[in-house]
């Protein structure tokens, strides 16, 4: 199991503490620049159905949308696009990514991004008890409520993938 720590905060974290949010940290050692969730949650032993990556798109009216969902599914991009009342939304390339929202793939998490963005949050979530999600960088995880993340992320629930 991973070592919990404190000491290296990440801007997530400073907020859920700000926020008075609770939730746990959890790290590793990355042996590659890019670990996708996969990876992440066999490194910590975490079950997979527990673990969200966060993934950022484009909508048809330019505004950006940040979703979040379970580590082993598919984004349904038409159910993303109806839940935040746009035509059509597609992911942005990873290049974008940093300069959008401070933070570096496989390091993404919804909250604290340079900017708010309009967020959902797979409706899968309000079956966990506790959720994990990318701390902010790369070796590092959180364990929240999924309804701490939601209102941490000012997001909402929503359908958005593939069954």
């Amino acid at each position: 199991m991973a070592k919990k720590e404190k000491e290296v905060k990440t801007n997530a974290m400073r907020i859920l503490e700000r926020e008075k949010i609770p939730f746990e940290h959890f790290s590793y050692e990355p042996d590659t620049e890019f670990v996708d969730g996969v990876q992440t949650a066999d490194k910590l032993g975490l079950p997979h159905e527990m673990v969200y990556k966060t993934l950022v798109a484009v909508g048809s009216d330019r505004n950006h949308y940040v979703f979040v969902i379970p580590i082993e599914a598919e984004l349904d991009l038409k159910k993303c696009a109806r839940s935040v009342g746009v035509k059509s939304v597609e992911l942005i390339h990873v290049k974008e990514l940093f300069g959008l929202t401070g933070y570096v793939r496989g390091g993404c998490t919804a909250i604290g991004m340079k900017k708010q963005f309009e967020t959902r949050v797979d409706e899968s979530a309000r079956q966990q008890t506790q959720i994990y999600v990318s701390a902010g960088r790369i070796g590092a995880q959180i364990r929240l409520a999924p309804d701490d993340f939601l209102r941490a992320a000012r997001a909402q629930y929503a359908d958005l993938t593939e069954k």
